[in-house]
């Protein structure tokens, strides 16, 4: 797998794994050995680019990936998140980006994972009530003292990236952009080119709506968020099927998977993009892994382009409680 470089500084595969879903929100967590077993299948598959976060858990799948550092620390490419602040259990959260509470995250963070340096360090959600330059000094002390190598920012608005950027270097920008969700074309995707900033992409196949398997009568596992988000109740599962229907259209020409189009085109978009598709299963990981290889057409990516950009999406893409802290 080729190699881009985020915020012309950190050379990562040119796509990532997101690994949020191994321990909770889609359904139960998976076995500890089952989700070493997909890790190390990845990093056989190129993929260096790890993604987790204080809050998936929470704490527990940052502890989880501390089984994988601990034999493979020097292959891997470690992103994790502090901000979100979540109890067990429970779905509801606050925002915390006060400066002695980075210091604080970020230690218990590192040794969560059994390591002395995180290699990409994300503010996971800003809370617009505090000053965001403070923040930034005091994750530019951490760079500094070598705990974090590079800073992220994830969800925030044009302004709050200048504003943070003027600081300390922002390496990367992470936001849910796919086939479904294109409102960072707008502002955001522009402005990280402008200052030289990478752009990393979660849920890229749109929580698996974009993949084609799903539709009115499916019915989620106990414990799958998306039963409880917009875009996933029954009338809009039904409602957006239309941009189903244009990336399958595409999938067919190419002999592939619908998840494999989705991804090509989003790699397609830049060598400054990195996907993070994140699954529990080998053989989706392993699909999309070939999706690097995908060489989409000119004329299919106009077609995915403009057809797709003429839905209106049904539904929001998270519930009032998710879209705290988004473009902020």
């Amino acid at each position: 797998m080729i190699k881009k470089t985020l915020g012309n500084s950190l050379a990562v595969s040119s796509m990532g794994l997101g690994c949020m879903g191994i321990s909770e929100f889609y359904g139960p967590a998976t076995p500890d050995d089952e989700a070493l077993a997909l890790f190390n299948k990845a990093l056989e598959l190129g993929i260096d680019f790890f993604d987790t976060a204080d809050a998936y858990g929470p704490h527990t799948n940052e502890k989880l990936l501390a089984k994988l550092l601990k034999s493979n620390r020097q292959d891997i490419k470690l992103a994790t998140k502090f901000g979100i602040v979540r109890k067990p259990g429970e779905y509801a959260r606050t925002i915390n980006n006060k400066p002695e509470y980075v210091r604080e995250a970020c230690e218990a963070s590192l040794q969560r994972l059994g390591i002395d340096h995180i290699d990409l360090y994300y503010v996971h959600r800003v809370n617009a009530g505090q000053p965001i330059e403070d923040t930034m000094q005091a994750l530019s002390d951490l760079v500094r003292e070598g705990k974090i190598g590079h800073i992220g920012l994830c969800e925030v608005s044009a302004d709050t990236l200048r504003k943070a950027h003027a600081v300390h270097p922002v390496t990367a920008v992470q936001t849910e952009y796919s086939l479904w969700t294109r409102d960072v074309e707008k502002d955001i995707l522009p402005c990280c080119r402008e200052l030289g900033i990478g752009f990393v992409a979660y849920s890229p196949l749109g929580r698996g709506y974009l993949t084609g398997t799903y539709n009115k009568e499916t019915e989620f596992k106990e414990g799958d968020f998306r039963a409880s988000l917009p875009r996933f109740t029954q009338e809009n599962i039904a409602a957006n099927k239309a941009v189903v229907d244009v990336i399958k259209k595409v999938a067919s020409t190419n002999q592939c998977t619908s998840a494999q189009v989705a991804l090509a085109w989003l790699l397609s978009k830049g060598n400054d993009i990195v996907p993070i598709p994140g699954t529990k299963r080998t053989n989706y990981l392993e699909q999309n892994c070939a999706a690097s290889g995908l060489t989409l057409s000119s004329s299919d990516i106009e077609m995915l382009d403009k057809q797709t950009a003429l839905i209106e999406i049904a539904g929001e893409r998270y519930t009032a409680e998710g879209m705290k802290g988004l473009n902020a």
